[in-house]
């Protein structure tokens, strides 16, 4: 049975009615957007507080870009094995194992004074991350008709955007004001608040059956057939690029920011970004089933404007704050545009394409960090934007050359 079918037949428990399958379930697919969020600002809250925590742990800015670094480690090596050996579990209390394991993980680094500990308990974030980005993007697809599956993926991918727009900065503002560890620890009560509301509102679906036939899920034998999938590849060839284009830079951001004189204005920085990545997201979501290559397009060239203007203009604070805008337009709908192209992609193999997407996204969260701490120590902050337009234009290649498969103009049944 497809992942389609399973989608179809796998009801949640208690059913469902002919009126569930015309809209979408709003309470259960913000459970998973706030799951999303937890994910995406636990990793991505570091880039607001490096200062402050390479000062708190002993270690310089660079060293302390690595948190972000070792977390998605923790997702590269462990998604795709977890992946399988869960493949049969029941969806739920998957969920709520992961949701659980970044409570203990951001408790732990909030408390730890030790670098050692810190990157050790970040790890362990990263390893629950690689599991929850796996079942996210799957979860919510199953809720709803294929009609609208790209609308339900763009509600849950929202939490990405709205980490950025709110929690990061937040975060940052709360580091200058009460510590950086305050922030982690509030992150560690919303969890717990998830919790019961995934019990409350999510729906739960059974695993993959133990027997699919030829053409099983589980191993490396699905990711050969995902790869073999026309358009798996070119996927995740743009997702590896285009988010190490993106973590270079914004893991520095503080940083960058700093060498501007622009250091106290980080937090009002990250929302601007944040609140277009919003706008970029609400578009993503209306437009995705009839455009989404022109979209994936747009948002690439937006990104590689952004940086050619950081690193041409940023002299001038309001084209930084225009650069940020860009960047934020470009980047926000990136998620859900390539979750959607990577499941439609894979067909039946669905599952193991979002699992090595996953896996390659966090090579490239992990790679974005060493590369942008390696340019920071031998070029400066002026190498971090000039990346990240060098890097885009092989993305906007090879989306306009997979056209039929990967990133083609409309999605099927649209």
């Amino acid at each position: 049975m497809s992942l389609t079918e399973l989608n179809r037949a796998g009801l949640p428990d208690g059913g469902a009615d002919a009126s569930q399958s015309r809209k979408l379930p709003l309470a259960a697919l913000l459970a998973l957007a706030t799951a999303v969020f937890i994910t995406s600002l636990t990793e991505t809250l570091p880039a607001g507080l490096l200062p402050a925590m390479s000062g708190d742990l002993g270690v310089g800015e660079s060293a302390a870009g690595q948190t972000v670094t070792v977390y998605a480690l923790g997702t590269v090596l462990t998604a795709i094995p977890l992946s399988a050996a869960t493949a049969r579990r029941r969806r739920r209390r998957l969920l709520l194992t992961t949701v659980l394991g970044f409570a203990v993980a951001n408790t732990v680094t909030a408390l730890s004074p030790y670098y050692p500990l810190t990157m050790v308990a970040r790890f362990a974030a990263g390893v629950a991350a690689g599991l929850a980005w796996a079942l996210l993007a799957g979860y919510a697809r199953r809720m709803v008709p294929a009609h609208l599956e790209g609308r339900a993926i763009a509600v849950a991918m929202a939490g990405i955007p709205v980490a950025l727009s709110l929690g990061v900065p937040a975060g940052t503002f709360a580091g200058k004001v009460v510590g950086w560890q305050v922030a982690f620890l509030v992150m560690t009560g919303l969890t717990v608040v998830l919790v019961g509301w995934i019990m409350a509102a999510v729906p739960d679906y059974p695993g993959q059956p133990a027997e699919k036939g030829a053409e099983g899920t589980k191993g490396a034998s699905s990711m050969l057939a995902a790869l073999k999938a026309p358009g798996v590849a070119p996927v995740l060839l743009v997702t590896l690029v285009f988010v190490l284009a993106h973590t270079i830079l914004y893991t520095y951001i503080a940083t960058f920011l700093d060498g501007l004189g622009m250091g106290g204005q980080t937090d009002v920085v990250l929302l601007v970004f944040g609140g277009a990545s919003l706008l970029s997201i609400w578009v993503v979501g209306v437009l995705i089933n009839r455009g989404l290559r022109a979209l994936m397009v747009a948002g690439t060239l937006l990104v590689a404007v952004a940086g050619a203007v950081l690193a041409l203009l940023s002299g001038a604070p309001g084209l930084v704050y225009a650069a940020v805008v860009l960047w934020g337009l470009g980047w926000g709908g990136a998620p859900t545009l390539l979750q959607t192209a990577a499941g439609d992609a894979g067909g039946e193999q669905a599952d193991a394409a979002q699992a090595m997407l996953v896996t390659l996204w966090n090579v490239a969260m992990a790679g974005g960090g060493v590369a942008g701490g390696v340019l920071l120590d031998a070029l400066g902050t002026v190498a971090l934007p000039w990346s990240v337009t060098g890097l885009m234009a092989p993305v906007v290649v090879v989306v306009l050359v997979a056209r039929t498969h990967g990133f083609p103009a409309r999605r099927d049944g649209s």
